[in-house]
C-alpha cells in the first residue's frame, strides 16, 4: 500500500538559524517520525517538508522551539502568475478534498511576508487577487474556525531586496510551535538567577538537542542556578545537578539582578522549578568537584546537558590536590576549606567526555557549549571520544571574535576502561580565558592584569581629586553589602 504523503511549510522564528537542523533531527528522531523532501535552503525562514499526516506534523511542533508555525500547502511558486495558476488549478481538481475548509462557518486570510513590508491596502489587494477561492463562511478575524496564510519571502539581504518576491506559499494554518515558552521561561521573571543563567530560549533547544522525553534522568554537572534544568524538567524529565560553587547553589552569592540589594531567602533551584510546576521533577544537586570522580560506576543518565565555566564570569576552579601536606598545621576538629586552583579547559573537556562515556546509557546524548576564538576554529579542536559520536554541531556568536559551539554527542558502544578521549589542541600557555583578555596577541598575567586595573583606578582617583569631588570607597561598600547577606 503507498503511503500519502501530505506537504507543510515550516514557519521559523529568525533567529538562532544555525540551531534549526539540529533540533529538527534531534525532534525527528525522539518521536520516530517519517519525513522526506527538505527544504535545501536551511537559511529561509520557510520550509518545505512533507508528513506522511498531520498528527506527524503536529507532534513535531509539540516540541520545536525554533518554530513559529506549522501550515499545510496548498500552493507554492516562484511567481505571482504562476502561483496563482497553481492555485487556481488545485481550487478544480480538489475542490472536494478541501470543501470541508472552504465551506467552514467563518475564516481569515492573512498576509505575511519576510523582509518586505505591506500597506494595509497592499494586504487587502492580495487577498482580493485571490477572490476565485470558494470560501463560504463568514470572515472573522478574531476566531477563525479555518485560516487561511498567504506568505511571500523577498530575499535575505535587507539592503538587497529583489523587486519580486522569491517565494509565494499559500495554505492553511495547522498549529504553533513551542514558542510561547520561550516568555514562560523567561529570566526577567525567574525567582533564581545568576550572572551565566542561560537564555530560556537557549536552554529549551539543549534539551531538545538532548531528545528529553517523560521519565528520563538528565544531569547537570555545571548547574549553576539550574537553568538548563527547569528546560528538561519542563520536557517532562527528571533533573540533577551538581557545582562546586557552595555560595551559588545555596543562594547566598551576590544577586544579578541591579535593583537587588540581597539575595530573598527562598532563592534556589529548587524555587525555580516550584514556579513553572515542575517541582516533583526536581531530585536535588551537590556541591562537587567535577574533577574528582563521584559517582558509582553503575550510575546511568539518559541525558547530560551543561554550560561549563569559561573563566569569563564565572571562574573554572577545582580543588586543589596537594601531594606534601604540612604537618602540625590542623587539628582533628577543625573544619577544613579546600583550596582551589585552575581548570583548564583542555582538561575539563577531557573529563566531561570522559563522564559522558562512562555514564551515559547507551544512545543517550551529551549536550555543552563550546568557548573559541572564531580565528582559530577548526574542526581538528573539537573534543572526541571513543564511544561518544559527534551529531550536532551549531554556531552561536558572542562579543568581539569570539563565539559558542553547542556540541551534542551520542553515546554508540559501551564504554570500556582502555579508552579516553581526545583533548582540546591548545597552545601551551593560552587558554580561552587569556585568549579572551589578549586579543592585541601579548600575554598578560592575571596578577599584571591586576596591577594595570589597580593602577588605572589610582590614576581616576588622582584626577578627580584634582576637579574637587570625592571618591567613594567601592571596595568598603562592597563588603559592607557582602556581609549584608549573611545578616
Amino acid at each position: 500500500m503507498t503511503k500519502f504523503w501530505k506537504k507543510y511549510v515550516l514557519w521559523f522564528a529568525q533567529e538562532h538559524v544555525d540551531f534549526r537542523v539540529a533540533e529538527f533531527e534531534s525532534i525527528v528522531k525522539l518521536f520516530g517520525l517519517e519525513f522526506r523532501h527538505f527544504s535545501d535552503n536551511r537559511l529561509k525562514p520557510f520550509w518545505l517538508v512533507e508528513f506522511p499526516n498531520d498528527e506527524t506534523a503536529l507532534q513535531y511542533a509539540s516540541r520545536s522551539v525554533a518554530l513559529r508555525s506549522i501550515i499545510e500547502l496548498q500552493a507554492h511558486a516562484n511567481t505571482l502568475p504562476e502561483f496563482h495558476q497553481r492555485l487556481k488549478t488545485l481550487v478544480d481538481t480538489d475542490r472536494g478534498a478541501l470543501s470541508q475548509y472552504f465551506n467552514a462557518q467563518s475564516f481569515k486570510v492573512t498576509v505575511e511576508t519576510y523582509n518586505k513590508h505591506f500597506t494595509q491596502r497592499e494586504k487587502v489587494d492580495k487577498i482580493e487577487a485571490m477572490d476565485y477561492l470558494p470560501l463560504q463562511g463568514a470572515v472573522n478575524l478574531k476566531d477563525p474556525q479555518v485560516e487561511w496564510w498567504y506568505l511571500e519571502f523577498w530575499g535575505l539581504d535587507p539592503t538587497d531586496v529583489p523587486d519580486a518576491p522569491e517565494d509565494i506559499v499559500f495554505g492553511r494554518m495547522l498549529g504553533q510551535g513551542q514558542r510561547h515558552l520561550i516568555k514562560q521561561l523567561s529570566l526577567k521573571q525567574r525567582k533564581f538567577i545568576g550572572n551565566t543563567s542561560m537564555d530560556a530560549q537557549l536552554s529549551l533547544l539543549m534539551a531538545n538537542q538532548a531528545m528529553v522525553k517523560d521519565g528520563d534522568l538528565v544531569f547537570d554537572p555545571f548547574v549553576g542556578t539550574g537553568s538548563l534544568l527547569v528546560s528538561a524538567a519542563k520536557f517532562g524529565g527528571y533533573v540533577l545537578g551538581a557545582d562546586i560553587d557552595f555560595m551559588m547553589l545555596h543562594a547566598r552569592c551576590r544577586p544579578s539582578r541591579i535593583t537587588q540589594k540581597v539575595r530573598e531567602k527562598d532563592e534556589s533551584i529548587r524555587a525555580n522549578l516550584k514556579q513553572y510546576g515542575c517541582a516533583e521533577r526536581y531530585m536535588d544537586v551537590v556541591v562537587a568537584d567535577f574533577s574528582c570522580p563521584l559517582w558509582h560506576k553503575s550510575m546511568r543518565f539518559d541525558s547530560i546537558i551543561t554550560d561549563p565555566p569559561y573563566g569569563i564570569r564565572e571562574a573554572t576552579e577545582k580543588v586543589e590536590n596537594k601531594s606534601h601536606g604540612k604537618d602540625n598545621t590542623r587539628s582533628a576538629d577543625m573544619a577544613h576549606y579546600p583550596s582551589t586552583s585552575h581548570y583548564s579547559l583542555q582538561h575539563l573537556y577531557t573529563d566531561l567526555l570522559q563522564f559522558g562515556a562512562k555514564h551515559l546509557r547507551l544512545g543517550g546524548r551529551l549536550v555543552c557549549w563550546l568557548p573559541f576564538h572564531r580565528e582559530d576554529y577548526n574542526e581538528a579542536m573539537l573534543p572526541q571520544h571513543t564511544h561518544l559520536k559527534l551529531v550536532a554541531n551549531s554556531e552561536q556568536l558572542l562579543a568581539g571574535n569570539t563565539a559558542r559551539r553547542l556540541l551534542t554527542y551520542e553515546k554508540c558502544t559501551e564504554y570500556s576502561d582502555d579508552s579516553s578521549p581526545n583533548p582540546l589542541p591548545q597552545e601551551p600557555g593560552q587558554d580561552f580565558r587569556e585568549r579572551y583578555f589578549n586579543t592585541n596577541g601579548s600575554l598578560e598575567s592575571r596578577q599584571d592584569r591586576r596591577m594595570r586595573k589597580a593602577a588605572q583606578r589610582e590614576e581616576g582617583r588622582l584626577q578627580m581629586e584634582m576637579r574637587g569631588k570625592i571618591p567613594c570607597d567601592g571596595r568598603a561598600k562592597k563588603c559592607d553589602l557582602n556581609k549584608a547577606r549573611f545578616d
